[in-house]
């Protein structure tokens, strides 16, 4: 596959010219949406999470979606509900807030496990079954849900399972001063939402996903990413935290992460950015809940492998 000159980084300078956290933090969000991936923030409130998922939403030209997660929210504020229409005499579907290509679910983790279940189920599958009747959800689709960190008070942790539904996790982290100077004169974030156009249609974003499995995957660096994640296991000496599905979308996001920084194949560069974010939410039931600290394991554990030559 070429090396993309169109959408992909049109999308990504688009995004980060509103957004200036941490700018690896929008290529890796990025990446995860290019390999139909969803992504988990866990990061503290205001660092500009919803300012992205917005931007996102406006460089794609498409529609974008909130969900709060509370704990009286239930499943069919997210899905949606069968209204009957008593001049019709006929029901009707009233969409919930899923149904936009972006949606944004902040504190995931304040939502009951219930509907927690049912937004998870609508990720996975692409659509939704509401008494009886399937409606399938637009495409292309991205959920960037936000969750506080592990032992804030009245939240409902994901279980493993669950977290395994997402490609990556991330956090913008805290704007330096810098960034913050700017923001204050209005040089980013919301006040910059009204200049992002659309960089392609809807159509153009469904043929760059398509043709994702066109990136050239060396068996050599195929091997460098199955070593490094081999390496992550024997360092937790547990073989099941890193599920079959978690390998495949690792290395699928690998190739969406080559597309981003502008290539045709993927290196073992795009292995060590994507690593960490792609497997530590995995991890944190070893690590007593520290993303952070899952993030470093990661990172330890691949830097001691190998990295093949360049061919």
């Amino acid at each position: 596959m070429a090396a993309p000159s169109g959408p992909v980084p049109a999308l990504v300078e688009a995004v980060r010219r509103v957004v200036l956290g941490d700018p690896n933090a929008v290529r890796l969000t990025v990446a995860a949406f290019v390999a139909g991936g969803h992504v988990l923030f866990e990061d503290a409130p205001g660092t500009g999470k919803t300012v992205l998922c917005k931007a996102l939403a406006a460089a794609l030209g498409g529609t974008f979606g909130r969900v709060q997660g509370t704990t009286d929210l239930l499943p069919s504020d997210v899905t949606g509900v069968s209204v009957f229409d008593m001049d019709a005499k006929t029901w009707d579907f009233r969409r919930g807030p899923i149904f936009n290509e972006i949606v944004l679910v902040d504190e995931i983790n304040r939502a009951t496990p219930r509907t927690q279940s049912a937004l998870l189920e609508a990720m996975a599958e692409q659509q939704v079954t509401v008494d009886g009747s399937t409606h399938p959800l637009p495409e292309p689709f991205l959920v960037v849900a936000t969750q506080n960190p592990a032992g804030d008070l009245g939240t409902f942790p994901l279980v493993a399972g669950q977290r395994d539904r997402f490609m990556v996790s991330l956090s913008l982290g805290q704007p330096g001063r810098a960034a913050e100077h700017q923001l204050v004169r209005g040089h980013g974030g919301a006040a910059l939402l009204g200049d992002v156009r659309p960089v392609a249609s809807a159509q153009q974003w469904i043929e760059v996903r398509n043709r994702l499995d066109q990136v050239h995957l060396a068996d050599a660096v195929l091997t460098y990413g199955l070593d490094v994640i081999d390496a992550v296991r024997a360092r937790l000496g547990d073989t099941s935290l890193i599920s079959t599905r978690a390998v495949l979308a690792t290395m699928r996001l690998a190739r969406a992460h080559a597309v981003v920084s502008g290539r045709g194949h993927v290196s073992p560069d795009d292995i060590q950015a994507i690593a960490a974010g792609a497997l530590a939410h995995r991890l944190i039931d070893r690590t007593n809940g520290d993303l952070a600290a899952a993030r470093h394991l990661v990172f330890e554990a691949g830097s001691r492998v190998p990295v093949p030559p360049p061919s």
